[in-house]
């Protein structure tokens, strides 16, 4: 899956977790991570006149913050420093993973979020509802985490609606690229209809959700290991609080049933996931299956 990974730098906060979750998923597949820094498409004079002195400042300070953030990332992950052009941050980092065919994109948590969680800003929102690439959310905090830590554990949560195929793949690739264990999470619907028997409600939850791992460990392909376990909750927040979490873990999830063939759309188990989730998550695209 991955071989090379865009990173979509700020010279900020957010910029700098966004860099760490990048390096540390790179220097674990031994991919090339392209760090890239979109200028707004006027900067060169696209729509008025340019003037000179200013995009000679504006490239100078964004190259100087690109040289800041590899330092950061230091000799141990293969980089590449890049300034695009765009009308809109999201739209520039899609661009540039088409550009470098990568297989992911990293964007940081907007500002004002919990240590250790995802709060989705406009350029992330952009991305999770319009991009072909998948793309991963470091949450606020990451870049406490050193690079060198790696991916200690992929998580897929699986499921039955469209795309669960398409994560179940990736998970399985990238667990390898990674060489981390894999491991299976059954999320299905866990809210209760109002009106429902606690107890019945229940125990139907669980059957199906067995009946999920046992579908994703048959779809496995051969030689492969992975560990399997329901999340159990009366709310999907509830569910992911319950499980275990590794530091340097990273959780894959499929789009919506709403999104378009080969496009991401964040649905709403995954949008109450990240309320919850300790680590990073991975949206990946609906399969065109």
């Amino acid at each position: 899956m991955v071989t090379r990974i865009v990173v979509g730098y700020t010279a900020n906060e957010s910029g700098a977790d966004a860099l760490a979750l990048g390096g540390r998923l790179a220097a674990a597949s031994e991919a090339l991570l392209e760090v890239v820094m979109v200028l707004p498409i006027e900067a060169r004079g696209a729509v008025v006149p340019p003037d000179t002195g200013y995009e000679r400042h504006l490239k100078e300070r964004s190259r100087g913050w690109l040289a800041e953030a590899s330092a950061r990332l230091g000799d141990g992950v293969e980089q590449a420093l890049h300034i695009r052009y765009a009308e809109s941050f999201a739209e520039g980092l899609v661009a540039a993973a088409h550009e470098f065919d990568a297989s992911l994109i990293v964007v940081g948590a907007a500002r004002g979020g919990l240590l250790g969680r995802s709060r989705i800003g406009s350029v992330a929102n952009d991305l999770l509802h319009a991009s072909d690439v998948p793309v991963a959310l470091a949450p606020a905090g990451s870049r406490e985490t050193p690079v060198t830590l790696g991916v200690t554990r992929i998580t897929g949560a699986v499921g039955t609606r469209s795309g669960a195929g398409s994560v179940l793949d990736i998970s399985v690739r990238l667990a390898r690229l990674t060489h981390a264990p894999l491991r299976l999470v059954s999320l299905v619907s866990i809210d209760l209809p109002a009106g429902m028997d606690e107890e019945l409600a229940s125990l139907a939850s669980t059957a199906h959700a067995d009946d999920v791992l046992e579908a994703a460990r048959r779809a496995l392909p051969a030689g492969t290991t992975a560990t399997a376990v329901v999340a159990s909750g009366d709310t999907i927040e509830q569910a992911v609080a319950a499980l275990e979490w590794h530091a340097g873990e990273v959780v894959l999830v499929g789009s919506s049933r709403l999104a378009t063939p080969s496009r991401l759309f964040l649905g709403s188990t995954a949008s109450k996931m990240l309320r919850e989730l300790p680590v990073p998550m991975i949206v990946v695209p609906r399969s065109t299956s």
